[in-house]
């Protein structure tokens, strides 16, 4: 009976939207066979005067434990056909015995959520004769996991309130394009409340969060597809904090020199490349998992292997912005190094940064308080990490590109272009003065620059040891392998949280 969930009609209406019903997504995400269903009974059963039951709505929350590729797992999810996954149909808090479960068995957490995902419905006031003071449950469990497992939100239907919140409160999330929405409150609170006439997709959908405002990393065209993406993810990524990130095999030569490096950064300064072709080449094959690809354009981030050590990976994009970070891609760093730096995982950073974004609408935007955030948790990270410094490497951004007052582990390529501002501005505001008394300021401005230019070879910094090594473009493969594997010793001997817990 409880797997009967709301009944074939609502089943229907659930597979008529385009969406699974809670079992078939925790079938379609687990290894086959590897669920253990807990609290299968709990619902709301009725008795005859006999004391028979004649009839039982299950809660509609299903949670248990499971197995990804062998490793164990706690999986709890909505059930849409039954209340539309309102609180009020939950009974006896099992979303916060699923949060617990994963937190005392210190294995990852996985929330398929749809509807308000343990949020609440008016329809309880009317259930109850009263309302009540809210409160959220399990928050303090659900906030200490970040700092212990990971936590995987997907967004698998029109989500709101409390399951939206619990959506973006996680490692990593994705939602589905056309069938998963997300949202403080729907559209017809929206309406009474502020007056905003909107559909759901207008409101909370996949262009909205996931190339908008961030609050979901990635998009995926089928909920299988989510599955997909979810079990992959947590391939790189420990059960818990208690332990090392899993080493995978690796068929990828660590000794493998790639010939396009050697031309991939073009003379002209003013021209772009692309920053993932650099990615592909040297990082084992296929093992790129990006995140957030719509999201803070200027900065790349994401996982990836080195002979199958898995790292972290950041990377300035010159094709937006010039790769120039603007608030939106400061959030997007300061979220990968916080994942990192929780779960032991090294980090390489790829360094093309001119800067801080820098204008009117970069000011408006904050990125002077955002950049800072990135800044600080950069400084507060204590796992291992490599700066590739692949361009330029300007200011207060491009300090940050690591930890200089720690171990600071750098190599740079021969196109390696640094200072404190690029000449070309620089000139305009040191020397405005003598370019402006000048018969001609333009000629002046490009005879101060062509001056200054013969200093800016990245070989007289090295001559100074102001960089450790310059390096062949096609050495950044098995120089990095080398590293991931000495990384991977430095880890502590006994593992466990840090002193902060990452942020959402």
């Amino acid at each position: 009976m409880a797997r009967e969930m709301g009944g074939a009609q609502n089943i229907e209406r659930q597979h008529a939207a385009g969406r699974l019903t809670v079992r078939e997504r925790i079938d379609r995400l687990l290894d086959p066979g590897s669920f253990h269903e807990i609290g299968a009974l709990t619902g709301r059963a009725v008795y005859d005067q006999g004391g028979s039951l004649t009839s039982f709505t299950p809660s509609n929350f299903v949670t248990g434990r499971g197995r990804i590729e062998g490793r164990p797992v706690v999986v709890g999810g909505d059930d849409f056909t039954v209340r539309g996954g309102a609180a009020d149909a939950a009974i006896g808090n099992k979303m916060g015995h699923g949060e617990k479960l994963a937190r005392g068995l210190r294995i990852p957490m996985v929330r398929l959520v749809d509807g308000t995902g343990g949020g609440g419905s008016v329809k309880t006031i009317e259930q109850i004769g009263r309302t009540y003071v809210p409160a959220n449950p399990a928050w303090d469990t659900i906030t200490a996991m970040l700092g212990e497992v990971p936590v995987v939100g997907a967004c698998l239907g029109p989500v709101a309130g409390l399951g939206a919140v619990r959506v973006v409160t996680s490692h990593f999330s994705l939602m589905v394009r056309g069938s998963s929405q997300l949202f403080i409150a729907g559209p017809p609170v929206v309406e009474r409340g502020v007056g905003e006439k909107v559909s759901k997709e207008e409101l909370g959908g996949y262009e909205i969060h996931a190339r908008g405002s961030g609050a979901v990393d990635n998009e995926v065209a089928t909920e299988d597809e989510g599955f997909a993406t979810i079990r992959r993810f947590l391939s790189y990524l420990p059960s818990s904090v208690w332990e090392a990130p899993p080493r995978r095999p690796s068929e990828d030569d660590p000794q493998r020199r790639e010939e396009d490096l050697l031309s991939i950064i073009p003379r002209d300064r003013r021209r772009t490349y692309d920053v993932r072709r650099i990615l592909k080449l040297i990082f084992d094959r296929d093992s790129f998992f990006e995140m957030g690809y719509y999201y803070g354009r200027p900065m790349v981030s994401g996982l990836a292997r080195l002979n199958g050590y898995p790292v972290g990976v950041i990377a300035n994009d010159p094709r937006h912005g010039g790769g120039a970070p603007n608030a939106p891609a400061c959030d997007k760093m300061l979220r990968l190094v916080d994942i990192c730096d929780t779960f032991h995982i090294p980090v390489v950073n790829f360094v093309d940064n001119p800067g801080f974004l820098i204008g009117s609408a970069a000011e408006r935007a904050g990125t002077l308080r955002a950049g800072a955030r990135a800044l600080v948790a950069v400084y507060q990270a204590t796992m291992p990490w490599i700066s590739i410094l692949i361009r330029r490497c300007y200011g207060v951004a491009g300090a940050g590109h690591g930890n200089a007052q720690a171990l600071n582990l750098r190599y740079a390529w021969p196109s390696g272009d640094w200072g404190s501002l690029p000449i070309e501005g620089g000139v305009q505001a040191a020397y405005k003065r003598d370019i402006e008394s000048s018969p001609d300021p333009d000629a002046r401005r490009r005879e101060i620059e062509e001056a200054l230019n013969q200093f800016r070879s990245p070989l007289r910094t090295a001559e100074a040891f102001g960089i450790e090594e310059i390096i062949d473009p096609r050495d950044t493969r098995p120089l990095l392998c080398e590293w991931a594997e000495s990384a991977y010793r430095m880890l502590p001997a006994e593992l466990g949280p840090k002193a902060r817990s990452c942020r959402p």
